[in-house]
């Protein structure tokens, strides 16, 4: 089992597009990247921290360039500091990798596809220091909450989208 985290807007989004992809063995999301500790309440008021989704896997099913490619097209990283409606630094694209192996991978994918974008990738690559869990109503919220307004009007679109694309 590999693990990645990724942070591309609201992590109810990510986790809700990635929890249908074979090959993804659990996800969850969290906090990283900024202070210690970090509650929702000190993460939307800009404490450092992004909101992200740690992604377990099954590297014999799935690739790390298969997730990179599903994430680089489920959210803009082009887009710094926003994502749609959602705006704030917990909201900027970023990778975090836990070894060197997948950060040449990472940067090999995003040099292949940055001439794909009309404006610069602005997506940031860091080694993962300390990764903090959400707090549990936040775990798997589109599937708790599939009526809730937000989840109708913007996960939904990108669930068919990964459905039309990927499964």
């Amino acid at each position: 089992m590999k693990s990645i985290i990724l942070g591309g807007g609201c992590f109810w989004c990510i986790q809700a597009v990635f929890e249908k992809i074979k090959g993804i063995i659990d996800s969850e999301v969290g906090y990283t990247g900024g202070a210690e500790n970090p509650t929702y309440e000190s993460v939307c008021s800009g404490d450092g921290n992004i909101e992200v989704i740690k992604l377990n896997y099954n590297d014999k099913e799935i690739s790390l360039i298969k997730i990179l490619d599903i994430f680089f097209k489920i959210h803009d990283p082009t887009s710094l500091d926003k994502q749609g409606a959602d705006v704030g630094i917990q909201y900027r694209s970023a990778i975090f990798y836990e070894n060197e192996n997948d950060e040449v991978i990472i940067k090999k994918f995003i040099e292949k596809i940055k001439n794909n974008y009309s404006s610069p990738i602005v997506t940031q690559i860091y080694k993962l220091n300390k990764y903090y869990p959400a707090e549990s109503y936040h775990q798997n919220y589109f599937t708790k909450n599939p009526n809730q307004g937000y989840c109708r009007f913007v996960i939904a679109p990108k669930l068919q989208f990964v459905k039309n694309e990927f499964i």
